[in-house]
């Protein structure tokens, strides 16, 4: 018998209650994530009472040339978040007492794009080449237009394993480009099921030999970029009388553009340029059922009288510690 059979074979008995806890965070470029697994002795249901862990923060991009002893939820050793631990102030927001009151409720839209891991252009497009127009790929079914199937299905299956509240998967408008969506998550909770979602992405994608991309526009020219639509709700705007809160909100968002684009993603400008599918970066608009404006409502809430609204603008590269705190802050705290 193989050493690996014998291995397999072991009475692993007294080893069963051991767990493996992957220890996730967001590197120097505030996109690149990075873990470190170790072993426990058991499983642990309150995250605070994981151990803290320290790693090279040189080699992340953190932290200058010696040990550092940045921690998951990325702190220095002084105690103080790096710049890439966006969680820390949006914790705050999402603990005000008039936030928790509202309940905030946020559904994300993740796209993505699977690219070949040695040249860098999208899987199933000709080597040097583009594939037929946009129009078959969207949902589409077949080898021939959707791209990538087996590495979607499989990360959708690995969220439902890992506890994400991963809602659904489609294939997109560009050809090897696809989105997941998660939620309806409450509070910050929203970004940390975001990012593990990406984290665990990035493993399958590994193991597949592909790369993925979360750049807002990764192939120039007559395609779709990739974005993270934000959709979100209140206790007041999910209440009778809430489309009038809606309205509220919608114009609060008109009035901090600038601020909510600034930090809605890294290459935005190459995305929102008034076509294919999206608004001019410059101009807030909002619709109903309109697709092609910032703000989205959809006939159902216009009809309730009450629901949620979809923020198009965040980009696929966004911080969804960032973009969801600060739509609540826009929308329950900050007062015109």
């Amino acid at each position: 018998m193989s050493l690996l059979s014998d291995l397999i074979n072991l009475n692993l008995s007294d080893t069963t209650e051991k767990i493996i806890a992957e220890y996730i965070w967001i590197g120097g470029s505030g996109m690149d994530l990075r873990s470190k697994a170790r072993t426990l002795n058991g499983v642990v249901n309150d995250p605070h009472k994981l151990p803290k862990w320290n790693y090279d923060g040189s080699s992340t991009g953190q932290a200058p040339g010696e040990d550092s002893e940045v921690m998951c939820d990325a702190y220095t050793p002084a105690g103080e978040p790096i710049p890439t631990n966006k969680r820390y102030n949006a914790a705050k927001i999402f603990s005000h007492p008039d936030v928790v009151a509202e309940e905030p409720w946020y559904g994300i839209e993740q796209e993505y794009t699977l690219l070949q891991k040695d040249l860098k252009w999208p899987i199933g497009w000709p080597v040097g080449g583009y594939p037929g127009p946009q129009g078959p790929y969207y949902c589409g079914a077949g080898a021939d237009k959707a791209f990538g199937r087996d590495v979607v299905d499989s990360h959708y299956k690995a969220c439902l394993y890992a506890g994400i509240n991963i809602s659904g998967i489609n294939g997109e408008v560009m050809p090897g480009q696809w989105e997941f969506q998660v939620g309806p998550s409450v509070g910050i909770s929203a970004g940390d099921e975001l990012w593990v979602a990406r984290y665990i992405l990035e493993r399958i994608t590994e193991i597949a030999g592909v790369v993925v991309s979360f750049d807002p526009k990764p192939i120039a020219g007559d395609w779709n970029g990739a974005g993270a639509h934000t959709n979100y709700s209140t206790k007041s705007m999910r209440s009778d009388g809430g489309f009038d809160v809606i309205k509220k909100a919608i114009g609060n968002l008109k009035l901090k553009h600038k601020e909510h684009i600034a930090a809605y993603g890294e290459g935005n400008e190459r995305r929102l340029t008034g076509r294919h599918e999206t608004a001019d970066i410059n101009t807030f608009s909002w619709g109903v059922a309109n697709r092609g404006a910032s703000v989205r409502v959809g006939r159902d809430t216009e009809k309730a009288g009450k629901g949620y609204f979809e923020d198009r603008r965040p980009a696929s590269n966004m911080d969804p510690y960032v973009v969801t705190s600060m739509i609540a802050d826009t929308t329950i705290l900050w007062k015109p």
